[in-house]
């Protein structure tokens, strides 16, 4: 598996992921369409005309999923147990339909279960950036991950 263990993460580690992804129309449409989320901002291109971006805003939640997902691979890909949270989640910037992410994460903490000797916490800011290197998307996740096997 190419995910990290527990004892692999160390605090301040910057990991720029190769992984990069074009956002297209389909990928926001079906999106939005297999969460049930009606925002005519995402699938309204009359209506998104209109509003003050002009043309339409890829859902959010695509985009957290996204740079989570691109960063799987080389951090939690086989090793994790799941996720226990995400926090401080922002967007300060919209993505539009050709924008192309990159995320990088960086590993804010490190800890030891106290109840489960197999396993830890880790803490991880991932960060997501469009083509232009403008931040779109920012969280803390927090995750269960296995301690390397003995």
């Amino acid at each position: 598996m190419a995910g990290l263990y527990l004892e692999d993460f160390e605090p301040g580690t910057v990991i720029r992921h190769q992984l990069t992804k074009s956002v297209t129309e389909s990928d926001n449409m079906l999106f939005s369409v297999m969460t049930l989320n009606p925002q005519p901002l995402h699938i309204d291109f009359d209506f998104a005309a209109k509003s003050e971006w002009g043309k339409p805003l890829v859902n959010s939640l695509f985009t957290l999923g996204l740079m989570i997902g691109i960063s799987v691979h080389d951090t939690t890909l086989g090793t994790t147990i799941g996720n226990l949270g995400m926090t401080e989640t922002q967007f300060p910037h919209p993505v539009f339909h050709g924008d192309t992410i990159r995320v990088e994460t960086e590993v804010k903490g490190v800890r030891a279960s106290k109840s489960k000797p197999d396993r830890g916490i880790v803490e991880m800011e991932h960060r997501a950036f469009n083509q232009d290197g403008v931040l779109v998307a920012r969280c803390l996740r927090q995750a269960m991950i296995l301690k390397r096997p003995l």
